[in-house]
């Protein structure tokens, strides 16, 4: 689905974003996540193309356009998300997202158990069995 938004009402359709972890964000939300923790959005070049190089075989890689139209895109999703009840922790301290608290993981693992209590390893897999 090519729009720039999270998806909610229409279950296994996504928003486009732009990217694969937009995609995997809105699935989260479907799923009914209500903390989410993002890992690895630097939303940044600058150590490079990529943390693992550059794509081989066709594969595009993000230029300094694509990358800014991310950004933007998931940083104008804040709103929407607090709305749905969705608290977003920014695991990236050197991301380039701006409406997103940050902090280092460990503080958004606690900050995450604060609020929901210790995750129960069990009940995730259960959940995840019956999704699949």
């Amino acid at each position: 689905m090519r729009r720039d938004e999270i998806v909610i009402h229409q279950f296994g359709k996504v928003g486009y974003g732009g990217n694969s972890g937009f995609q995997a964000l809105n699935l989260a939300v479907q799923f009914g996540c209500r903390t989410i923790i993002l890992v690895g959005f630097d939303m940044h070049d600058r150590a490079g193309i990529h943390w693992h190089g550059r794509h081989e075989n066709g594969l595009r890689n993000p230029t300094k356009t694509s990358l800014a139209r991310w950004r933007g895109v998931l940083d104008s999703q804040a709103e929407p998300l607090r709305r749905m009840g969705v608290r977003m922790l920014n695991a990236s301290t050197i991301s380039a997202l701006t409406a997103y608290p940050k902090m280092d993981f460990s503080a958004a693992l606690a900050a995450a158990e604060e609020t929901h209590g210790a995750c129960d390893a069990d009940a995730c897999e259960e959940a995840l069995a019956r999704a699949a």
